[in-house]
Formats: C-alpha cells, sequence, structure tokens
C-alpha cells in the first residue's frame, strides 16, 4: 500500500488537473491506495463536485471517500451486512465534522458556488487553488487513514 503522503499527492496532483474534490479523492484512495480497477473511478464522482452539482451540500472529497468505502467494504447482495461499510463510515464522518467543524462544502470552502456571486467570489479570491488545496492536503491524509 502506498503512504499517506503519496496517496495525498495523488489527489492534489488530480485536482490541480481540473478534477473535482470528488473525483479526485475518489481516484487517489480507490485507484492509487486500495488499487481498485473500474471504468467507473472516477465518473461515479463527477455529480457529488462542489457539494453536489456546485450546490455546496456534501463535501466532495466527502463523498468521494465515502464512495471509495463503498468500493472496498460494500457489499454485494443483500444477504451481506451494511455494517461493514456503514460503521468505518460512521466513524469517519463523525471524526472529519469534529476536524474541519463541518461537512458543508460551502462553509468548508467559504462561499456558495451555486450563486453567480458565489463563484465570483471563488474564482476572484482562488479559493480551488488557495484555501481548497490546502483544505484538501489535510482531508486527503486523514480520509487515507480510515482506509
Amino acid at each position: 500500500m502506498k503512504s499517506v503522503g503519496e496517496i495525498t499527492d495523488k489527489a492534489l496532483f488530480y485536482f490541480a488537473n481540473e478534477y473535482n474534490c470528488a473525483e479526485s479523492v475518489l481516484l487517489a484512495i480507490a485507484k492509487d491506495a486500495f488499487e481498485i480497477s473500474s471504468d467507473l473511478i472516477p465518473k461515479v464522482a463527477t455529480g457529488f463536485g462542489g457539494g453536489i452539482a456546485r450546490q455546496g451540500y456534501l463535501c466532495g472529497a466527502v463523498s468521494g471517500a465515502i464512495m471509495a468505502f463503498g468500493l472496498k467494504y460494500g457489499r454485494n447482495s443483500p444477504d451481506e451486512l451494511r455494517a461493514k461499510t456503514y460503521n468505518p463510515v460512521v466513524e469517519f464522518f463523525k471524526q472529519f465534522q469534529e476536524r474541519f467543524g463541518s461537512t458543508v462544502c460551502r462553509e468548508l470552502c467559504g462561499c456558495d458556488i451555486s450563486t453567480v456571486e458565489g463563484i465570483r467570489k471563488f474564482r476572484e479570491e482562488n479559493v480551488h487553488e488557495e484555501k481548497l488545496q490546502q483544505i484538501c492536503q489535510r482531508r486527503n491524509r486523514y480520509l487515507y487513514e480510515f482506509g
């Protein structure tokens, strides 16, 4: 398995190369850390970027990590227990919220990108490069530790 630093670097690489937060985290954790190969990675994560299609709801990095947990621990039939996936997701979610104060995209990035004004602020203040990469780096290190 790759080191935390390598996975963080991969997530930041994806993020810097125009993948959204959800895609970046899913790629880094599922593909690079867990070595899961699927044509659905990162496709399945695209709609979760920007807090679900730029609506500012659940953080895309959180969504990406939850998808990665599902790929690693998820079930293939209703006979399998959900708890195998739910337990680490619940623990991760609680600790993420405690550590960062929120799991809401608009609160974490400091603007509402579902509005023209929010997108303008996001671009003018270079949130992608300045704030989100710093947060993303801390998130990804933390996300990976749960794998």
